[in-house]
């Protein structure tokens, strides 16, 4: 089993984060990894996923929401073209650090017979994503956070 993990720390509250975080609607406004999630945010959900690692082709797929822990994780798994080609589960995972901090952890375990050539061909590249993914969310909770505190008058 092959396995790529990130994680970045997020100035905001958790559940800020986990609000920008299952909003698939919005995932183009901030996401360049996975500019576009269609589908319900529940368990044993059918999503249709559009994926695009820098410098590698979009693809589209439809992984099933197998796991939903409001606040602090939710994962899916998904294949391409036939179970047991090339398989993949993945979850994103909230730490609460303090009541203003958050880790994201984003994960992806990848099994099946391709699994090893895909991810020789595109593992370093599919990382550089789930970095870009994990900063771009890092900006959008912060700078949403920091609006909000001047909206309030809590910043000058």
């Amino acid at each position: 089993m092959h396995k790529i993990c990130t994680d970045v720390i997020i100035d905001v509250p958790v559940k800020e984060v986990w609000n920008i975080l299952t909003d698939f609607e919005n995932y183009g406004s901030w996401n360049s990894f996975i500019p576009s999630i269609k589908g319900k945010f529940e368990f044993g959900s059918k999503l249709k996923v559009f994926m695009q690692p820098p410098g590698v082709k979009g693809m589209n797929f439809s992984p099933v929401i197998n796991k939903v822990e409001p606040f602090k994780e939710f994962r899916w798994i998904g294949n391409l073209w036939i179970k047991g080609i090339f398989d993949g589960e993945h979850a994103f995972r909230l730490e609460e650090l303090d009541k203003n901090r958050t880790r994201l952890i984003q994960c992806e375990r990848f099994k099946g017979i391709l699994a090893p050539l895909i991810i020789y061909l595109i593992g370093e590249r599919t990382r550089d994503g789930f970095e870009n993914m994990n900063n771009g969310l890092k900006q959008k909770c912060e700078k949403r956070s920091i609006e909000g505190l001047t909206q309030n008058g809590l910043l000058a």
